[in-house]
């Protein structure tokens, strides 16, 4: 089920009425509906995989049980790697199986050992790398008794599957999800309304901009061997928008959504592409996940406290891991390998903690240098996004070698205009925004009532008039 489908459309509005009408006298009833709407809404998707979302929640939670039940670290070490290791060889057969088997065959086969491999008509179960994450941070957090395990196998449950994070995210803690799903909520008018309005900018973002951007990239990439250079350039830059109003478009739908319910998400993106370096636009860039990779792996290996190869070393694999975890595909691995060569100079020159503000704050223009610098890091994010988009390197660099022509300097044969004045209006709500958690949130809240709402209904005719389409959002691949 899309988040941009009819029907959604039509299931969330009867779990809201339900969940406030029906179910609100207790908040164990409402999680117990809040339980079955998920797993309804994750059976649209395919009904085979409940069992193994099913699993992986009771594999957790009873590990998180037993490891405070033990009586020694032996035994409590014994539970924790056996749920590590079963949660990540699941992830890793759905997810990798094919790619390591032919992985290996083409390394044999370079060295002169030709091998017949066998690989796998395998679905990959979708969200399978999120409620995963979620699981795997709660058995962390308990055996570094930075939490007590969850008793109340409802709770826990909803904590890993609620409907809005269940297959996208953002990847919640449970020292941040499980309080709210444990306590009393109440009907918040004003935190209801703030919720519409973020589903309404999420919507723009992905029906209006990433779809209208995703037809002339998929059209410019499929075809990228008889593009110009200057064709690609534009083929990189709608990816570049294509993606970052698909994924965050996606987030705002969901935390949108869980404020319907009274229920406060993970901020999950920070205006990433007014990044004045990577490193901040790696800090406002699926911020779930990166907090998750820094929490549970960064850290664990040493984080910065050692000495210069330590910090290298802990960077270089933790973008690696993060690329890898996007995807079965080199083209994954090289794009986290190239954004650990863009952080290298902030690292070594400790210049990576330069920018935690927000940029020209308080104030409408940024500076010149402020300007440069958005330019650098942006210019750097589309390049490597190259990568991430391309089905293979040999493709990637064939588009790279595209691009540095003498067609790059010729007028582009795709213009599409309309699509252009689009992603110009995005980009000025989305800077006049950028102090708030998301561009809406208090936008034009100095408007006259009826000209703010006639803004909002603007954006909902731009939204129907592009609906059709239903494209999927990219991160369910992931």
């Amino acid at each position: 089920m899309l988040f941009n489908s009819f029907n959604f459309l039509l299931f969330l509005p009867l779990v809201f009425f339900l969940y406030w009408f029906v179910t609100h006298k207790s908040y164990k009833h409402q999680n117990i509906l809040l339980l079955v709407a998920s797993y309804f809404f994750y059976a649209c998707w395919d009904y085979r995989f409940m069992f193994l979302l099913f699993f992986s929640t009771f594999l957790d939670y009873y590990t998180g049980l037993k490891m405070q039940q033990v009586s020694t670290k032996t035994q409590k070490k014994f539970w924790f790697w056996l749920s590590i290791a079963i949660n990540l060889g699941f992830l890793g057969f759905f997810k990798y199986y094919n790619f390591f088997v032919t992985s290996f065959a083409e390394s044999l086969a370079f060295l002169g050992f030709h091998v017949e491999v066998w690989t796998l008509q395998i679905i990959l179960p979708v969200g399978i790398s999120f409620y995963t994450f979620h699981g795997l941070s709660y058995v962390i957090d308990i055996y570094n008794e930075k939490i007590t395990p969850e008793r109340n196998f409802i709770d826990y449950a909803v904590f890993v599957s609620f409907f809005p994070l269940l297959v996208a995210g953002p990847i919640e803690r449970a020292t941040h999800l499980l309080p709210q799903i444990q306590r009393s909520r109440k009907f918040n008018y004003y935190q209801a309304v703030d919720g519409l309005r973020q589903i309404l900018w999420g919507m723009f973002k992905k029906v209006v901009i990433a779809d209208n951007c995703a037809e002339y990239a998929n059209i410019i990439f499929n075809d990228a061997a008889h593009q110009s250079g200057s064709n690609l350039v534009l083929g990189a830059l709608f990816f570049t928008f294509q993606i970052y109003g698909d994924f965050s478009g996606y987030s705002d739908i969901a935390l949108g959504t869980a404020r319907l319910f009274g229920i406060e998400l993970l901020q999950n993106f920070s205006f990433p592409y007014f990044s004045r370096d990577i490193a901040e636009f790696w800090r406002r860039w699926h911020i779930s996940l990166s907090s998750w990779f820094r929490d549970y792996l960064y850290i664990p290996l040493g984080g910065s406290k050692g000495g210069t190869w330590m910090k290298v070393r802990n960077t270089f694999i933790i973008f690696l891991v993060s690329g890898f975890w996007h995807g079965a595909n080199w083209t994954f691995v090289v794009w986290g390998l190239l954004n650990a060569v863009y952080f290298l100079p902030l690292l070594l020159t400790n210049s990576n903690r330069n920018h935690l503000g927000i940029v020209a704050a308080g104030r409408v223009l940024p500076s010149f240098r402020d300007l440069l610098r958005i330019g650098l890091t942006f210019s750097l994010t589309v390049f490597a996004w190259i990568f991430f988009r391309a089905n293979s390197l040999t493709d990637a660099l064939g588009y790279v070698g595209g691009i540095f022509t003498p067609s790059l300097f010729s007028l582009p044969s795709i213009l599409p205009y309309s699509v252009f004045g689009l992603i110009l209006f995005f980009i000025i709500i989305e800077w006049m925004g950028r102090e708030n958690q998301y561009a809406l949130q208090r936008f034009g809240f100095n408007w006259p009532r009826p000209i703010r709402l006639s803004f909002y209904y603007g954006l909902l005719f731009l939204i129907f008039i592009f609906m059709g389409k239903e494209q999927v959002f990219i991160y369910f691949q992931f």
